[in-house]
C-alpha cells in the first residue's frame, strides 16, 4: 500500500524504512547507490506513561532525529504486529479481507484491513495496519509506501529456500509472541503466530506444529530468528527437544553493513526492506 502526496524530482539515492508497533520504533538509512545501511536507530517507548498516546509518543521520538526529516526517494513503513495471515490468489477475495483473519485473531467490524502482494509466490498477507500511526507518519515523513512485516519476512525465507526439497522450520522470536514459517523449495506449508509466556509455551507450539506436520524432531532443521539468543532460556528448551537447531544465516545481509550477527538476525526485516 502506498500514501502519495509529494513528487520526488531528483535523485538522491536515499530511502528510509521504519519499523513501526506501538511499543516504539526502529528506523535505517539506506545508500542505494551502494546498497549498504547508513544509519540505523531503535526507540522504546516508556509504557508506564498509561497518559501518553501512541502519537505523542512517536512526536517526542521523532525530535531527537533529524534523518527523520531528511527528503528520500523512498520511504518505507513496515508494520509490525501478529495481525496478519497468508491467503493463496487463487482463494483471495479483497471484500472479504476481515474474514481470512477471523481465525487467527480477534477483529472488530470497526478494524481497517488491507493486503500486500507478494505475486511471486501467488499470494497475499492480508493485515490490520495502524491507522494512527500511518496518519501520524503522513503529517511527518510526506509519502511513503507501506507493508506488514511478515509480508519481507516470509518472501525473504522463501526466496532463500530455492532448490532445497527438505522442509525447514524457521521460527522469528518477538517480545511476546513469535511466528513458526514452514518451508520447502519455495513452497510456503505453514505460517502462524503464537503468544508465549514461559519456555514450556514456546516448545509446545513448536511440537504441536512439527507434529501436524509430521516433521521429526530427531531430523528437520529448526532455524531461528528475532530477539532469540544462545543464552535465553527459550533456545535452551528449543535445543533440548530438537536436534537440530541453528541461528538463520545472515552473513549476506552484513556484507551491507557493520552491524553485529546478533543485530543482523534482530533487525533481519528492516534491514531488508
Amino acid at each position: 500500500m502506498a500514501f502519495q502526496s509529494t513528487n520526488i524530482t531528483s535523485k538522491l539515492y536515499k530511502k528510509l524504512s521504519i519499523q513501526v508497533s506501538l511499543s516504539g520504533f526502529s528506523f535505517c538509512c539506506f545508500d542505494t547507490l551502494n546498497n549498504t545501511i547508513t544509519t540505523f536507530n531503535e526507540v522504546q517507548f516508556n509504557t508506564s506513561k498509561k497518559t501518553i498516546t501512541i502519537e505523542e509518543s512517536y512526536a517526542e521520538a521523532f525530535k531527537k532525529f533529524p534523518e527523520l526529516k531528511d527528503s528520500y526517494d523512498e520511504i518505507m513503513v513496515i508494520h509490525n504486529n501478529n495481525l496478519s495471515t497468508f491467503v493463496p490468489s487463487a482463494l483471495f477475495d479483497e471484500d472479504y479481507m476481515g474474514s481470512y483473519l477471523q481465525y487467527t485473531t480477534k477483529v472488530f467490524e470497526t478494524d481497517f484491513f488491507t493486503y500486500d502482494k507478494i505475486s511471486n509466490y501467488e499470494m497475499n498477507a492480508v493485515y490490520i495496519p495502524y491507522v494512527n500511526i500511518n496518519n501520524f507518519l503522513i503529517d511527518n515523513v510526506g509519502s511513503f509506501d507501506y507493508k506488514h512485516v511478515n509480508s519481507i519476512l516470509v518472501e525473504k525465507i522463501l526466496e532463500a529456500s530455492k532448490n532445497n526439497d527438505n522442509k525447514k522450520m524457521i521460527v522469528n522470536f518477538n517480545p511476546d509472541y513469535f511466528e513458526i514459517i514452514v518451508v520447502q523449495n519455495q513452497k510456503l506449508l505453514l505460517f502462524n503466530s503464537f503468544e508465549y509466556q514461559t519456555p514450556e509455551d514456546f516448545i509446545y507450539y513448536l511440537l504441536f506444529t512439527a507434529e501436524q506436520l509430521s516433521l521429526n524432531p530427531e531430523v528437520f532443521p529448526l532455524e531461528l530468528l528475532g530477539t532469540i539468543n544462545k543464552n535465553d532460556p527459550f533456545y535452551a528448551i528449543a535445543y533440548k527437544y530438537i536436534r537440530n537447531v541453528s541461528f538463520l544465516d545472515v552473513s549476506p545481509l552484513q556484507q551491507k553493513n557493520s552491524f553485529t550477527t546478533a543485530e543482523n538476525q534482530k533487525h533481519y526485516i528492516l534491514f531488508q526492506s
